[in-house]
């Protein structure tokens, strides 16, 4: 396990919050579905699992919405 740092969330059109961080070793951006979408069915939002951005091209848009 890696330590990260929280770049930012997002809330998808299946409903499901996915959260942008970056890895402190290595500077990789990682996905994390944080929850999962009441309505969602797409498998591959599984609650705690990363998620490749090419299954949703619109998680670059996650680091617009900063954390605090």
């Amino acid at each position: 396990m890696s330590l990260v740092r929280l770049l930012g969330f997002r809330t998808l059109t299946c409903g499901c919050v996915v959260g942008c961080y970056r890895e402190l070793a290595t500077s990789r951006e990682v996905f994390y579905v944080e929850e999962k979408g009441d309505d969602c069915e797409i498998h591959v939002h599984r609650r705690n699992h990363t998620i490749p951005e090419r299954v949703v091209p619109s998680l670059t848009a996650v680091t617009t919405l900063r954390a605090s």
